[in-house]
């Protein structure tokens, strides 16, 4: 399985890291794919990825919720790493409307910021989009470059909004949600080609049932995949082979 989505450089893993990894490498996780939030996060997940080679590989970006009125000087940072190491993705970026207003033009022009980087770099991008799934849809399409393609992370839409996302070239990313008895996802991932999911944790943040309340970790996105393979009525092993190869597809565009 490749875990699509994990900050496990979050400080509740500092105590128990090499003991977290090995429960993931035991369930089946292969490579742990990891957003950066700011310029505090980046140190503590290169890190990580500098130990964990080809296992553990990192993003750059500004996490939506991170971005004030001096956002431009981290976008600068972001760019400044893009000159300096390779990256998968640029993310996690978007729009977060949930917590505060305040910066909504600002979480604006950097995520078209960013994703004009990704254009140009060749990278995918990782999308954070809270209470502002439609807002975000519109700066893809202002962008207007069908090269532009990526996850939604944390999917937790409508039907409706799993086909825009589709047909805008991009992936769902499945998590814990998935597991939650009023997340919705029953209503949408049984009539969702599989072609189209990626899985993740969100580690360490909205862990599956029976976890839910807990800090997650990585190891369960196995979890994960049961409940998706049942929504989506399919052998667990077909689905973790499908959405596997769906993640590599992002890598290879």
């Amino acid at each position: 399985m490749i875990e699509t989505h994990a900050h496990i450089y979050d400080q509740q893993y500092l105590d128990d890291l090499d003991e977290m990894l090995h429960r993931a490498w035991q369930a089946g996780v292969t490579e742990i794919w990891m957003p950066n939030c700011d310029d505090a996060t980046i140190g503590p997940m290169l890190e990580i990825a500098d130990a964990n080679p080809g296992k553990c590989l990192p993003m750059i970006g500004l996490h939506p919720c991170y971005v004030n009125d001096r956002f431009e000087s981290q976008i600068r940072v972001v760019e400044e790493w893009l000159g300096k190491r390779k990256f998968i993705a640029i993310g996690e970026i978007g729009m977060d409307l949930f917590w505060d207003k305040t910066y909504r033009q600002e979480q604006e022009a950097a995520f078209l910021y960013q994703c004009e980087l990704a254009l140009q770099h060749h990278l995918w991008i990782d999308i954070h989009s809270r209470e502002a799934f439609h807002e975000t849809v519109k700066l893809i399409e202002k962008v207007g470059n069908p090269a532009l393609t990526g996850i939604f992370h944390c999917f937790t839409g409508n039907l409706d909004e799993a086909r825009i996302a589709i047909d805008l070239g991009f992936k769902l990313g499945i998590g814990g949600v998935a597991t939650f008895k009023n997340g919705g996802l029953d209503a949408v991932l049984p009539h969702i080609d599989p072609v189209h999911v990626v899985l993740e944790t969100d580690s360490p943040y909205l862990a599956p049932v029976p976890l839910r309340g807990k800090r997650n970790e990585v190891a369960y996105i196995d979890l994960v995949a049961q409940r998706v393979a049942d929504l989506m009525q399919m052998k667990k092993e077909d689905l973790i082979r499908q959405t596997t190869a769906n993640a590599r597809s992002l890598q290879r565009a």
